[in-house]
């Protein structure tokens, strides 16, 4: 039974991970998903074999060699000097990251609850502080409550889209997008979103003692994140092209099913981004551990001051030009991830 708990927490601290501001908003589904549309479906399909595969891989070779950072798997990937300015690299990637979480949750606070943007920014940071005083336990168990009730609520949002007039809109679409760059988006996509979740997969694959729950955790959580994808393209293709023109189409589509689901999901919305920012600020900490004598409380302070600071330029502002630029950049790690090693890691 603890191992069963065990594969449900990894795959729900993976899900969590991966579904940040702007996955659980729906931004990032339009522009990498959507917008391509009858071809949006196949592609989602890839991306979720992706997720499935390579989550499992990090945390798979993460265990076997006793990882205690993403900068140890790094190395082992690279070699050290290699390995060791690409973990640089990717610190720097990971703060700007979470520079737009704390933006996105500023956001929230300012466009629903009606409170002010600092005082979004603040609670985050707090909250964060406290939760991580408990470690990666803190993670999954904060992970193992939101996640259930985010994909409860994806298939509350697939049932309503059924019964729309455009529910078939997902096969019909058309899109004026070429093929390589049709294909190219879920590639750009998952290889952020694997960077990204690769400060919690690591220490997550490390501290499982069972192999079997890290594999199983994999392939449920990379099918998790392929799931979510899917509920949200379907639900949003069925108001193209409208539906693009808002901060947060998720949000818009949650309106339809009552005032009471509108507020959920858009809490949920928050706490998605809670959960991925604390994950990743876990993460870092982690690496500059090793490279600092500097205690873990005094660390974390000092990177969610770092991303205060980068939060102050806004959401929107902050996703458009990084994360693109990031997904171009860490296509380069997935794919020495992807070519490393498949036939010894089968073999031991």
């Amino acid at each position: 039974m603890r191992k069963y708990i065990r594969v449900f927490q990894i795959a729900f601290t993976y899900i969590g991970t991966v579904v940040g501001a702007g996955f659980a908003t729906g931004r990032e589904i339009l522009q990498f998903f959507t917008q391509y549309g009858q071809w949006a479906t196949l592609t989602i399909l890839f991306s979720t074999g992706l997720f499935i595969w390579l989550g499992t891989k990090i945390m798979t070779i993460s265990r076997r060699i006793g990882a205690k950072s993403f900068e140890d798997l790094n190395r082992y990937l690279f070699g050290h000097t290699s390995g060791s300015w690409i973990s640089l690299f990717m610190f720097i990637i990971l703060l700007g990251v979470n520079s737009i979480m704390l933006a996105g949750a500023g956001s929230v606070f300012v466009e629903h609850l009606n409170m002010s943007y600092q005082t979004g920014l603040l609670i985050t940071m707090i909250g964060t502080f406290f939760i991580l005083r408990k470690g990666i336990q803190s993670i999954m168990t904060m992970n193992s409550l939101v996640v259930p009730m985010m994909l409860t609520l994806s298939v509350a949002i697939v049932t309503q889209t059924f019964r729309a007039p455009e529910a078939t809109r997902f096969i019909t679409m058309t899109t004026d997008h070429s093929l390589p760059t049709v294909w190219l988006a879920p590639l750009l996509y998952t290889a952020f979103n694997l960077v990204m979740a690769m400060p919690v997969l690591v220490p997550l694959g490390s501290q499982t003692q069972s192999a079997r729950a890290v594999k199983w955790g994999g392939i449920l959580g990379g099918a998790g994140v392929g799931f979510m994808l899917m509920a949200a393209h379907f639900a949003m293709s069925a108001q193209m092209p409208g539906i693009a023109q808002f901060e947060i189409p998720m949000g818009s589509i949650a309106v339809q099913l009552g005032w009471m689901v509108q507020m959920i999901y858009l809490i949920l919305i928050f706490l998605e981004i809670f959960s991925t920012f604390v994950a990743n600020i876990y993460g870092i900490t982690l690496q500059v551990q090793q490279r600092t004598s500097l205690s873990p409380k005094v660390i974390t302070l000092g990177i969610m001051v770092f991303c205060y600071v980068f939060s102050q330029f806004g959401f929107s502002s902050l996703l458009s030009l990084l994360y693109p630029i990031f997904g171009g950049l860490c296509l380069l790690w997935v794919l020495r991830l992807t070519l490393f090693g498949t036939a010894e890691i089968r073999g031991k």
